[in-house]
């Protein structure tokens, strides 16, 4: 074994000890999406003397980590996500209600000695007075500048009198009992039944309890001890939920739930379970495809791909990422976009088999493995590009995806370049290998490229037939935008849906009604099951969800909630901006790369394509009715990543053959390049096929959108990169004068081959003979 064997071997060896050791030691941590619970998203606000800044928001963050403690939810986590956000995930809780409802509240705790009634012209007269009604007749009271704040409390606690009577109510110990004493004192200076005897204790501006102070309690005495009760007509529930509060303190500033996301533990139980089923039938069915068509490379390959899978699964936990839904359904899906690489070297070595006079596996490999590194090195940083821009614009979710598919590629370079060839090396160096040169799956060029070698069609003799095509098609889906318009989902547009699993099967119209009895006439209502519902309604808060889930309960025989998502108007604005950002980055990008990497007609020719892939899938989405949301983002940049994928593979291509023959016509050159790469073209689409109809069919209602999405836009990135981008490319080429004037007018060959980019060849009869 020669030096540089021995190395991609050790590396291999090391990598896979390292993975099983990650693998088995620590585990990846599920989303609330798979196991079930609440994520809420808190902005900080600014005030008038306080600025909600980073600093701010962790000492906002500070009180609620105490409050979410004290709600006794197990392996909560809060972090901080920017300057002003703050994200509370709490594995467990179904109803989001009371979390919101004690996460959100501002708890301004002040003590307030009382001035006396209010008229109704009666306002504050001095800083720091307030006039507010009382807790029980709604008096309205006029209140000095506070005594005690939520800073001087010490401890709350909820408790029960049952030989006094009062029921619930809140005991609160001050830090100073000195405090107390002096503002009770002087209230008891005044006599019953004035309102002057009265203390007030104030929570986030509402009178929340003004008893009088007893007639036991002497005159500039006071209570002594620092403690006093807050009574009301308490539940077990509202009095625990007050001294939480009281204890936990005030927030630095004021905070707003821009999203909730509420998933029921069952619908993540069912989607692991889903998308398990649909990695192993899919992988399955890939794997057998692979070692039909390529034999003994193709058991290798899948070992390979299992090789891949360890890898994956232990970077995602090495790095403490969160594994979501569509992080799920991206790992799965990262698994057919391995194959890719490996069915790239796998065709260029049995090209390079069939082309010399003594052929041998060790040598064809070799050869392929070199001419398909480019190829493999463009596409997978074209699809990196993609996951990079979904980690950086995205959340939630859809972030969690572009973390998953960026170790997916990694890892799958990894598989294909470096334990397939370890692999492949070894078994093609073994004598009884040697002998049986069939077995290796390398000396059969194969059925699909002997019959293009036999029918040799012309492709590219008429490229505008192609655009025409392009066109009709892309006019058909984009009508699609145009007279039904876009189903933007809550993500992009604000508000709230709530996903219902019912007894029995409901009608959306009669289902529309009773909420329209119960004071929701605009709720819109779908059916997305034989037993589910989707409530979609712009502004609804938790108590309004609560009668929502009664009327749904009412008509369907029962109703139990699955799914809640509750996003801002600011931030549904903000997620509509990013991912325009990110559809326009993107489209730059790969025009930038393309650009850099060959020349700018085949740039410009790839992002047209890319172009013409977004609009047909968005209009063929919105034919069908289908909400454009974070997943469909996701599978949408996943899709130009795929369809660069399948374009580089051509012009990788273009430019190798145009190298070898600097004269030919570009139309000719482009349509052997695609005869050559269609192969490789259906294998891949084939084995990523299998992954996406298991996703798809497997998957659930939960990725039966994504799946079909990227399904969809397989095909159409398919078409577009071979009969899209390829004869635009083309036809720039020709109007751009390649087919008037000598190539490169003064570069030398040897300046093209150092640059690595195809110059345009000198045409002159040969570009009238490609059209």
């Amino acid at each position: 074994m020669k030096r540089p064997a021995r190395v991609r071997a050790l590396f291999a060896l090391a990598v896979i000890a390292l993975s099983v050791f990650v693998a088995v030691t620590v585990p990846v941590r599920l989303g609330l999406d798979l196991r079930g619970g609440t994520q809420i998203v808190l902005e900080t606000r600014s005030t008038e003397t306080v600025k909600a800044d980073a600093e701010a928001t962790d000492r906002t963050l500070e009180v609620l980590r105490g409050r979410v403690d004290a709600l006794g939810v197990a392996e909560p986590s809060i972090v901080r996500s920017g300057d002003d956000r703050i994200i509370v995930e709490l594995p467990g809780v179904q109803d989001p209600r009371k979390a919101a409802d004690v996460l959100g509240r501002t708890a301004q705790l002040s003590v307030h000695p009382v001035l006396g009634t209010a008229t109704g012209s009666d306002k504050a007269q001095k800083e720091g007075e307030r006039v507010l009604p009382d807790e029980q007749s709604g008096e309205r009271l006029r209140l000095a500048a506070a005594a005690l704040t939520g800073q001087d409390v010490k401890d709350a606690e909820a408790r029960f009198d049952q030989q006094g009577g009062a029921g619930w109510h809140v005991t609160v110990d001050f830090k100073d009992d000195k405090g107390w004493a002096k503002l009770t004192g002087e209230a008891a200076c005044h006599p019953a039944g004035d309102p002057q005897r009265r203390v007030a204790i104030v929570l986030d501006g509402k009178i929340i309890s003004s008893p009088q102070v007893d007639p036991s309690v002497a005159c500039n005495t006071g209570i002594t001890g620092g403690s006093t009760q807050i009574t009301g007509s308490f539940t077990s529930d509202d009095s625990k939920e007050l001294a939480l509060l009281v204890k936990g303190g005030a927030l630095p500033v004021p905070v707003e739930t821009v999203e909730q996301r509420t998933v029921g533990p069952t619908l993540g139980a069912e989607a692991i379970e889903a998308s398990a089923w649909a990695a192993v039938v899919g992988t399955a069915l890939t794997a057998l495809f692979i070692i039909v068509v390529y034999r003994l490379m193709g058991v290798l390959a899948t070992l390979a791909l299992l090789c891949y899978g360890l890898i994956s699964y232990a970077g995602l936990a090495a790095l403490g990422a969160t594994l979501t839904l569509p992080g799920l359904a991206g790992f799965v899906l990262a698994i057919g976009m391995a194959v890719d690489a490996n069915v790239l070297v796998f065709e260029r070595a049995r090209e390079e088999y069939g082309k010399r006079n003594r052929p041998s596996g060790r040598s064809a490999l070799t050869a392929g493995f070199k001419g398909a590194f480019s190829a493999i090195a463009d596409s997978n940083v074209t699809t990196l590009i993609a996951a990079v821009l979904l980690f950086l614009l995205a959340s939630g979710p859809v972030k969690g995806f572009g973390v998953t598919l960026g170790i997916g590629v990694i890892a799958s370079m990894i598989s294909a370049l470096v334990i397939t060839r370890v692999l492949a090396e070894f078994a093609v160096a073994r004598r009884w290998v040697h002998r049986r040169p069939k077995f290796t799956g390398l000396a059969s060029i194969g059925r699909v490229r002997t019959y293009l070698t036999r029918r040799d069609p012309q492709l590219m003799r008429r490229p505008r037939r192609w655009l025409a095509v392009s066109a009709v098609v892309l006019v058909v889906a984009g009508a699609g935008i145009v007279v039904r318009g876009l189903n933007f989902g809550v993500e992009f547009t604000g508000g709230r849906l709530i996903e219902y699993s019912t007894g029995e099967t409901v009608d959306p119209d009669r289902a529309r009604e009773a909420l329209a009895d119960a004071g929701f006439p605009q709720a819109v209502v779908q059916s997305s099951g034989d037993d589910k519902l989707t409530v979609r309604i712009e502004e609804l808060t938790n108590a309004e969800a609560v009668e929502v889930a009664d009327a749904i309960a009412e008509v369907g025989g029962g109703a139990e909630k699955v799914r809640d998502e509750l996003i801002g108007p600011s931030l549904g604005d903000e997620l509509r901006r990013n991912a325009l950002i990110a559809l326009g980055l993107a489209l730059g990008a790969q025009l930038l790369y393309l650009a850099f990497r060959f020349r700018w007609m085949f740039g410009t020719g790839a992002v047209a394509a890319l172009a013409h892939d977004v609009v047909i899938l968005a209009g063929i989405f919105a034919w069908l009715g289908k909400p454009i949301d974070g997943v469909f983002l996701a599978a949408l940049l996943t899709v130009i990543g795929y369809s660069v994928n399948d374009s580089v593979v051509v012009f990788d291509r273009i430019r190798e053959l145009w190298r070898k023959d600097g004269k030919a016509p570009l139309a000719q050159v482009t349509n052997q390049a695609i005869l050559q790469t269609v192969p490789r073209t259906v294998n891949t689409g084939i084995g990523v096929i299998f992954i996406l109809a298991a996703l798809a069919l497997l998957g659930g209602d939960s990725l039966t959108d994504f799946a079909l999405a990227l399904l969809i836009g397989m095909l159409v990135g398919t078409y577009s990169s071979v009969l899209t981008a390829s004869p635009l490319a083309v036809v720039l080429d020709a109007y751009s004068g390649g087919g008037k004037g000598g190539r490169g007018r003064g570069r030398s060959r040897s300046g093209r081959a150092k640059s690595g980019a195809a110059e345009r060849p000198d045409r002159t009869e040969a570009a009238a003979r490609a059209r």
